[in-house]
């Protein structure tokens, strides 16, 4: 069990570390045009950017359907990536773009300094020039008190 919850935190940190590094160089770099529609307003429910996730989510389906029969790391790894995809979708699309209105945003407290980073990096919806591409690792200075 302890191995499982180990591969489960692997997954899960695996998807925060190699999405913020696919965020900076691959979304705002050869993948724009796809990306660029979560930058700008939405028309409509979906936007071309979605297919991320979904690209995300077959990689979690595919390891669990793999490692289904053994239980093995590969199935825990897919767990793992399932719950940041989860995560990704409540706390990015509910919480701070208000995809579906379920929640307000928060306007203090720790959740403050996440919504702050991603504030700043749709701050000028370009290509280049922005900053915090990570959703929960994000740089120490979107806590402090008083940072717009």
């Amino acid at each position: 069990m302890i191995e499982a919850i180990l591969f489960i935190i692997i997954g899960f940190v695996a998807m925060e570390v190699s999405g913020w590094a696919i965020h900076k160089y691959l979304m705002h770099g050869v993948f724009w045009q796809i990306h660029k529609t979560h930058h700008h307003p939405r028309k409509g429910a979906f936007e071309k950017n979605d297919a991320f996730s979904a690209i995300f989510g077959g990689i979690a389906i595919i390891l669990m359907v793999m490692g289904y029969a053994a239980l093995d790391y590969r199935f825990w790894l897919g767990m793992g990536i399932s719950i940041y995809g989860m995560s990704y979708f409540f706390f990015h699309d509910v919480i701070i773009h208000r995809r579906v209105k379920w929640l307000k945003r928060p306007d203090g407290g720790f959740w403050r300094g996440f919504v702050r980073a991603h504030q700043a990096h749709h701050a000028n919806n370009q290509k280049k020039g922005t900053e915090a591409y990570g959703l929960f690792f994000v740089p120490f200075k979107y806590f402090k008190e008083g940072k717009k």
